[in-house]
């Protein structure tokens, strides 16, 4: 057995991968770049034996890059990424486009700003930005034990390690989360497909987040730059559609068979064809019940959760890796100021800590909890093939969705310092 000497803060990372919430990946959550800028020393767990990109990329929204600019790689990645010019929503049932919103006008809080960013290449600006020895590879938590205020991890590999402080980025099916009691996740009813279409000569189409909407699914795509294309498509699953996620070429005729059943274009299909059968991957969704989050602890002692581990969600708002860069930026100025910032006077260590951690807990329960709700409700409607609903969505409701979406990425998150 190794036993590790009490590392300020430990970052606990690993997702289950049966599952997919469009989350970023978990090194993406609570990077420890975060902390170091803040002057804490911390160690991330990670229990895949390298940096891990599943999900190919994510929609980033202007949210998301206020956290990117925090951390000092936010125009590392714009020059990697093309900035989406509009949305246009389309009844799948018609082929009717039933919204239109321009990307390049102002917001309430100035230009909006939408990529689609490729999450290899997030992880890895992230990753420069780290001192040596900052990430340890293959190291699952199986346990948590207590000493004190030292928390025990017992790792899969045998070893132990004592942390001062011990933050749960581990997903969907997080340990931490079960060790603070938060309701586990339940399932949506809906799963989801999403692949990377790759053009080595330039795929030719605008920087536009085109989406399709009714008829039973919701799907769209969006170009992450000049040679690559990241789409998704969500269905309520029935009982023929057993098998289908057995290989990635089941699933990916499978969704084009559902595409060519509606209005869709060909130029769409082509890109689903396009990409690789490695590269289509399909996972039911998940969330918390967000009514469980209102009394749920979201923090104990000196322990707390950030990412998929506190509010797994559905995708339907492209938000998941977005509010897990808001969690870390706001973890990290908490913890900040509790062990090395002006807080960090007059009080017992542990003290800070934990208020610290209640202060972050704080800040972000009722965001967690609007964003569950709303992603959601947003995806229920869009998705439905409902008579009423579906009449209702394309007449009157594809402007207020859409002002959601919007609405959700107005938030900021602030800086590393107060």
């Amino acid at each position: 057995m190794q036993m590790v000497s009490a590392t300020p803060v430990i970052l606990s990372m690993y997702a289950n991968r049966s599952s997919w919430t469009c989350s970023a990946s978990n090194f993406t959550c609570c990077t420890p770049s975060n902390f170091c800028r803040k002057g804490v020393r911390s160690l991330v767990l990670e229990s895949s034996p390298s940096l891990r990109a599943s999900g190919f990329a994510f929609t980033t929204w202007k949210n998301a890059f206020r956290a990117l600019d925090a951390l000092g790689v936010g125009d590392k990645i714009r020059e990697q990424h093309l900035q989406a010019r509009a949305l246009r929503v389309v009844a799948s049932a018609t082929g009717e486009i039933v919204r239109e919103a321009d990307f390049t006008k102002q917001g309430k809080r100035g230009p909006l700003e939408i990529r689609c960013v490729r999450r290899d290449l997030l992880l890895q600006a992230l990753e420069e930005e780290l001192p040596k020895g900052a990430i340890r590879y293959s190291s699952k938590i199986v346990s948590i034990e207590e000493d004190g205020n030292i928390k025990i991890l017992q790792l899969a590999d045998g070893s132990v390690l004592r942390a001062k402080v011990l933050i749960g980025c581990d997903g969907i099916n997080s340990v931490v989360a079960k060790w603070l009691g938060l309701a586990k996740p339940s399932y949506s009813g809906r799963s989801a497909a999403r692949g990377l279409a790759h053009y080595p000569d330039g795929h030719g189409f605008e920087p536009k987040f085109l989406q399709f909407v009714g008829h039973g699914f919701r799907s769209g795509m969006l170009p992450c730059n000049e040679t690559d294309i990241y789409w998704f498509f969500t269905w309520t699953p029935s009982e023929h559609d057993k098998g289908v996620d057995e290989s990635a070429s089941k699933m990916k005729q499978f969704v084009l068979d559902k595409l060519r059943g509606s209005k869709v274009p060909e130029e769409a299909l082509a890109v689903i064809d396009k990409s690789e059968m490695s590269d289509v991957l399909a996972a039911p969704l998940r969330f918390r019940p967000p009514l469980s989050l209102v009394t749920a602890s979201i923090s104990k002692g000196n322990v707390c959760v950030a990412g998929d581990a506190l509010h797994p969600m559905t995708p339907d708002l492209g938000q998941g890796g977005c509010s897990a860069l808001e969690d870390g930026v706001v973890l990290a100025r908490c913890l900040g100021e509790a062990l090395v910032g002006k807080d960090a006077m007059g009080s017992a260590e542990s003290d800070r800590v934990e208020a610290g951690l209640r202060e972050y807990a704080r800040i972000r329960r009722w965001r967690s909890v609007e964003l569950i709700a709303t992603a959601y409700t947003v995806g229920f409607i869009q998705q439905s093939d409902n008579a009423i609903v579906s009449f209702l969505r394309d007449k009157f409701l594809s402007g207020v969705l859409a002002g959601r979406l919007l609405k959700m990425a107005e938030y900021d998150c602030g800086t590393l310092s107060n």
